[in-house]
């Protein structure tokens, strides 16, 4: 099988101006199956239809069949980190990091990541609207950007002590996606930027400028509606 690789030029949206996107494809030769073309490339036969519109798995010679799907290409801008690529993007942390076998959360302006334009999202999409609208009860504490072991930095990259005035709680990301805008009783709306060791479940901590304020706080059993 004769490979050729599609370079598209394009004015990417959602932060990907002036990058590329890029297809791997291959030239069916006499005799090629799906199944052969998808084991050669380690995908499934089903992602070889899907990715070139095939209702059959009918091919012919000289047919050319994309392998692989559309990558675009990210530079990492200065101040920018995965939580806020990620989330402008619609897909997850995690999706980023297996796509560009990222150890770590660690990235540097110009790096280039590359982002799987047609798997990895829907499961973070559907995820996102199944909680968007739900009102859940959750055992809440408070915390400040000055505790012990704290850097004042959230998950999301949020400077509380230098912005004291975010309205910001931590959550447990698999009740409350990171980057969720929320409505938290007694507290007002505020945004799920930050996580926790002990923050398991339907818990959250809310954040406080002020000491006193957090240990007043104590532990409550409030509502909170997921706004988006």
């Amino acid at each position: 099988m004769k490979k050729i690789f599609s370079l598209f030029a394009m004015a990417l949206l959602l932060g990907f101006t002036g990058n590329t996107t890029y297809a791997q494809t291959v030239t069916v030769q006499k005799g090629d199956t799906l199944w052969g073309i998808s084991n050669a490339h380690k995908v499934s036969v089903e992602q070889l239809k899907n990715w070139n519109q095939l209702s059959s798995d009918l091919i012919y010679p000289d047919q050319h069949i994309t392998v692989s799907p559309e990558t675009k290409q990210y530079i990492v801008k200065q101040g920018d980190t995965l939580f806020k690529i990620a989330h402008k993007n619609g897909v997850t942390v995690k999706n980023i990091k297996d796509w560009n076998h990222l150890q770590t959360d660690a990235i540097f302006p110009g790096q280039k990541l590359a982002f799987n334009s047609t798997e990895g999202s829907k499961e973070s999409l559907e995820r996102q609207q199944q909680t968007i609208g739900k009102t859940i009860t959750v055992r809440a504490t408070a915390y400040t950007a000055y505790c012990e072991g704290c850097s004042g930095i959230t998950k999301t990259g949020v400077d509380l002590r230098n912005n004291p005035g975010e309205k910001v709680i931590a959550v447990d990301p698999n009740v409350i996606p990171l980057g969720s805008k929320v409505h938290v009783e007694g507290y007002g709306y505020a945004t799920a930027a930050d996580i926790g060791g002990a923050i398991k479940g339907n818990e959250i901590d809310i954040f406080y400028p002020e000491q006193q304020t957090a240990v007043n706080y104590g532990v409550k059993n409030i509502k909170v509606t997921i706004i988006n």
